[in-house]
């Protein structure tokens, strides 16, 4: 492939290295250059276009994902179709994500032009959640560095998403004087919450006193009608000849493993008995938070063996956060810090409805629609305001003189939405939780609203989208965890985030704003009506 400056006269089928205007059109990066397209081009004064050649050896990008993609063998994972050299691949089932690493460094060790990366191995996941990304970084590859992929690709099954199974669960807990019920209970709730994810079911359960006797028994009783028995302990292990795991061998079962490196699930208890798994769980399984009884147990639903050894390589990774239900915290806990949000400000479009005059530079009572947006995000608990222009930026920048927004430029805002949500997001300070979309035209969203936004998804602890909403319908502002922002990057065209809130399988919480979440100025007659008076 020859890349650089090339005579417009040579241009036609080269690859354009950048967004292009000729005349009234313009024509997108990446387009592939026709003869009627070189003819615009000259008549528009253009004597030399930045673009790729393809040799005749070459394959273009999307062709070079797409052969790699498809010569991958996966089980319950999707392939979609390539664009901008991009093929991603998505969960069919949840399950628990495990993949060859040493296939997926050998494929990145062939050459920089061609880059696979996939979750974490061991990695939970939910249906139609991506998993893996295929992605040619140059317009074109050499044919015999894609084959290079294809032939490592060939020597077995380079991931999968091993799906969770509807498992029948037993549950034990033992009891000491001084045990509330309450206690008790809450246990089963969390429990059957952990299995409601993945399809299981608590089928029965058995109190018994602390000791090994009744236990073993239980474990016995429960082993016989279930696929698993989970033993909650009122004492903790404090030796491998304690209750828990001295009732699984009186049981005739077997111990695998006595202790866990990581924390809190230190103390956890792996056994089995007549081919079904008994854990011991750790005192923190009580709590929903994430902790090393999850992490054995999703790979147990999912069908995966969990040997001593696995359990002894989970140190790196396993050192997980405090709960704070713990008794004695090993370092006191500090405060508590509020979680950072940056606003983005899209205000880049061409009003292009508007029929000429560019909405955001309306006067609300006297003043542009967009300065009036941007002292409302100011005005709120946001940390910063950025402020995305394009079309007519100075014009915009000028409307905004003297408030203490953070510019966002964007070249590319006739590419779509995408374009702007991407400049944006790439100024969002590194130590914010979260980023909320507002969009310029919206003059019904006040600072009270998107305080309630803040407030929620702070709530959240940064785990959940929040969203405006009005009579139960979706609208905006929407407010994204920083968990989203990779996926951002891979957005292309006029396409929102939307579809990823719904990809991701992320919570979603909507917050009642009233009618300012549904109502935008996208035409003349819309913006008239909410009060304002378009200038020229």
């Amino acid at each position: 492939m020859k890349f650089g400056p090339i005579p417009i006269d040579q241009a036609e089928g080269a690859v354009l290295a950048h967004a292009t205007t000729a005349g009234e059109r313009r024509l997108r990066k990446a387009h592939r250059l026709s003869a009627d397209d070189v003819s615009l081009l000259k008549a528009s004064g253009i004597s030399e276009v930045v673009a790729a050649v393809l040799a005749a050896d070459d394959l273009s990008e999307d062709a070079a994902a797409e052969k790699i993609a498809a010569s991958m063998a996966h089980r319950n994972i999707e392939t979609k179709p390539a664009a901008t050299g991009r093929v991603n691949l998505h969960a069919e089932a949840a399950g628990i994500f495990t993949v060859d690493a040493a296939m997926i460094d050998a494929i990145n060790a062939i050459d920089p032009t061609i880059t696979i990366a996939t979750l974490a191995q061991h990695a939970p996941v939910e249906k139609g959640q991506m998993v893996a990304t295929v992605k040619i970084i140059p317009f074109a590859v050499a044919s015999a560095l894609v084959d290079a992929v294809t032939k490592i690709c060939a020597g077995g099954e380079i991931f999968v998403v091993n799906a969770y199974q509807p498992v029948r669960v037993g549950v034990i807990q033992t009891v000491l004087p001084g045990i509330k019920p309450s206690v008790l209970d809450k246990t089963l709730r969390v429990t059957e919450a952990r299995l409601a994810r993945s399809g299981g079911r608590l089928t029965a359960e058995r109190r018994t006193p602390h000791e090994i006797t009744p236990v073993a028994e239980a474990v016995a009783s429960l082993t016989r009608d279930n696929d698993m028995v989970v033993i909650f302990g009122a004492s903790a292990m404090s030796d491998f000849g304690d209750v828990v795991p001295a009732a699984i061998e009186r049981a005739g079962g077997s111990v695998v493993r006595a202790g866990m490196p990581v924390d809190p699930g230190n103390l956890l208890v792996l056994g089995t008995l007549g081919g079904k798994r008994v854990i011991g769980a750790p005192g923190c399984a009580r709590s929903p938070k994430e902790n090393g009884f999850d992490w054995v147990l999703d790979r147990l639903i999912a069908g995966l063996d969990v040997t001593a050894k696995d359990i002894a390589g989970m140190g790196v990774g396993g050192l997980l956060m405090e709960i704070p239900t713990r008794p004695q915290p090993r370092e006191p806990l500090p405060a508590k810090a509020e979680l950072m949000i940056d606003i983005v400000l899209l205000a880049a479009g061409r009003s292009s409805r508007m029929g000429g005059p560019n909405k955001l530079l309306a006067l609300f009572d006297g003043k542009p629609l967009v300065r009036r947006t941007a002292e409302r995000a100011l005005a709120s608990k946001a940390s910063d305001t950025i402020v995305v222009t394009g079309h007519q930026r100075e014009r915009v920048r000028e409307s905004l003189s003297g408030l203490d927004v953070t510019f966002a430029d964007n070249p590319d805002f006739a590419e779509g939405l995408s374009s702007s949500l991407k400049a944006g997001i790439a100024r969002v300070a590194e130590d914010a939780a979260g980023a909320m979309i507002v969009l310029g035209d919206m003059p019904g969203v006040s600072t009270a609203d998107l305080d309630r936004l803040i407030d929620a998804f702070r709530k959240s602890e940064g785990l959940s989208v929040v969203r405006a909403s009005h009579q139960g319908k979706r609208g905006n502002p929407v407010l994204l965890p920083r968990v989203l922002f990779p996926a951002i990057s891979h957005l292309e065209g006029d396409t929102g985030a939307r579809h990823l809130v719904e990809a991701e399988g992320l919570d979603v919480i909507d917050i009642e704003i009233g009618e300012g979440a549904a109502v935008d100025v996208d035409t003349r007659e819309a913006l008239e009506g909410a009060g304002g008076v378009l200038q020229d």
